[in-house]
């Protein structure tokens, strides 16, 4: 419930401080006095947007602070959930800047405003004239359907297993898109796929062909200088071999001289050897030239296979066809890959329907088993409220939809009069007839949800005396509950109060601004009666105000 509610230069508020009480709290002002404003700050700690022309001062920061104690509705998953520190007496604050920039804390956590609105909804409902129109809302009727229903937990489990099958049917829809891609190109890709592989291309091939058909083209070439190449090493007048062979007989009979005669003659002995070798290699080579015109065929054929490969797939290496070859053997595969995983994947969503399915019609049966209660507990309390022959017809329709609080639509009617046709809330019901009637589901809603507060703004305009008196005793049934605040214009209500709060305003230094202040007993007989008689009070007023009190 809210402890406190701090306000800091905000519209006429300079600085406001005020402590509120479990049960039925009354807050009462004249019009213009500034509760709008109050309801105004309320909203800025709750989430509402931010606005710079807020600031009383806007030299100054404004800081809205709301102290609400949670430690008896379970909220401490939530807090974790957010990443949130759990605090029994929760903080909220909410900072606007000079600057216009707007920051907002939960226990001195920065948060957004995401998660402030998520909690607003935990703690804090704030019902004005304008709210009524909620009643059309069918996710609405189905919020208060489902209370009475204890369905919460149900639909919250059946909303997390809608948003993992709407989940896999978009990644169904993919698999299924990209297969339609795959198999258009699957042709195409398959002819690519048999052309490389029937090439058994390898990677320096290419290379190795180019050398040889290099060979091949210039074999006269090769084969005159091999020739002249072997003459003048085996030439028996000039040949080197000759001369090499003439060289060492002569080192050799003065190596044993002298140390550095023997390495030269041992080096010139290597040499001999290595010309030798040369010489022989030389003259294998030679036997071995000569042009064949099948081979060079061959290889041409074989090069301008690779070529075209190449030139077809934008590429200039065998390295880089082995690649394709290779990506367009995945893309060959992933039909039959495909396929599986389609098959997976439609066996999972199978499994979430049918788990869902079994889910909503535990939902449905639910809803459906409480409508008579719903019915009978609001035409009781409309008729107290003035509204005898008020009549609703709901019903369940059963779909094959997955919505996320079940497969059910839902149909809502209601008729004021006697005998009278059933119709949408928003097309038959008067604007002071959907105030009472979300009164009522108010109070059905608070015996069976944990709500921390409830705020009414004014929703007692425009009804009788009498009415009035429905509607105090119905707000505090509701506050044995939970803590109640009301805003209203009507004495018969704020005498009902287990705590009354005056907002005023008030010129300081002519300068206006917003006060609000707990009556005393005392002036609590003074605002009735003012509210009962105006500002002339009568004694009539006055013992007619200590009656209500009493």
């Amino acid at each position: 419930m809210l402890t406190q509610l701090s306000i800091h230069n905000y519209a006429l508020i300079n600085h406001l401080s005020i402590d509120f009480s479990s049960g039925l709290s009354i807050i009462t002002g004249e019009t213009g006095a500034g509760k709008s404003i109050l309801l105004g700050a309320l909203g800025l700690v709750l989430g509402n947007r931010a606005d710079l022309s807020s600031l009383k001062d806007t030299s100054r920061k404004c800081i809205v602070e709301a102290k609400i104690a949670v430690s008896n509705y379970d909220l401490k998953d939530f807090f974790e959930e957010v990443e949130l520190d759990y605090e029994d007496i929760t903080i909220l604050r909410r900072e606007i800047l000079p600057s216009g920039k707007s920051r907002a804390f939960v226990n001195d956590t920065p948060v957004t405003l995401t998660v402030l609105n998520e909690l607003k909804s935990k703690l804090i409902d704030v019902h004005s004239q304008h709210q009524t129109m909620q009643l059309s809302d069918v996710n609405f009727q189905f919020t208060v359907l489902d209370a009475l229903a204890k369905n919460n937990a149900k639909v919250g489990s059946y909303k997390r297993g809608v948003l993992k099958l709407n989940k896999l049917n978009k990644e169904l829809e993919k698999l299924e898109k990209t297969q339609k891609e795959i198999n258009l190109q699957y042709e195409y890709n398959l002819h690519l796929f048999n052309e490389l592989e029937v090439a058994k291309l390898k990677v320096d091939e290419q290379e190795t062909l180019e050398e040889s058909l290099e060979r091949l083209n210039n074999i006269e070439d090769i084969k005159l200088n091999l020739s002249e190449a072997l003459e003048i090493s085996s030439n028996e007048e000039i040949g080197v071999q000759d001369l090499l062979h003439t060289l060492e007989n002569r080192l050799s009979k003065i190596a044993s001289f002298s140390k550095e005669y023997q390495e030269i003659s041992e080096r010139v002995t290597s040499v001999k050897i290595e010309i030798d070798d040369i010489v022989a290699e030389l003259e294998n080579a030679n036997e071995n030239v000569e042009f064949n015109s099948n081979e060079a065929e061959e290889i041409n054929d074989r090069l301008q296979l690779i070529y075209n490969l190449q030139k077809k797939h934008a590429v200039n290496t065998n390295q880089e066809l082995l690649q394709i070859l290779e990506a367009l053997s995945e893309k060959v595969n992933e039909v039959e890959s495909a396929d599986a995983t389609i098959s997976k994947k439609k066996k999972e969503i199978a499994e979430v329907s049918e788990k869902l399915d079994a889910i909503a019609l535990k939902i449905s049966n639910a809803r459906k088993n409480v409508i008579p209660k719903l019915k009978k507990e609001l035409e009781e309390l409309l008729s107290d409220l003035g509204m005898e022959n008020a009549r609703f017809s709901i019903k369940i329709i059963p779909t094959k939809n997955y919505f996320y609080n079940g497969k059910d639509e839902l149909e809502f009617l209601f008729s004021a009069n006697k005998g009278g046709n059933f119709g949408e809330l928003k097309k038959v019901a008067s604007g002071g007839e959907l105030s009472r009637i979300m009164l009522s589901v108010k109070k059905v809603l608070s015996e069976n949800i944990q709500l921390p507060t409830i705020i009414f703004d004014e929703i007692d305009t425009g009804v009788s005396g009498e009415v009035s008196n429905k509607i105090a005793a119905i707000m505090q049934q509701m506050g044995m509950h939970m803590q109640v605040i009301a805003i209203t214009h009507l004495p018969q209500i704020a005498a009902k109060g287990i705590n009354h709060y005056k907002v005023y305003k008030e010129e300081i230094n002519n300068v206006t601004t917003t006060n609000l202040k707990q009556l005393t007993t005392e002036e609590r007989v003074v605002e009735i009666a003012e509210m009962l008689s105006g500002k002339d009070i009568s004694e009539s007023a006055i013992t007619h105000a200590k009656e209500l009190l009493n």
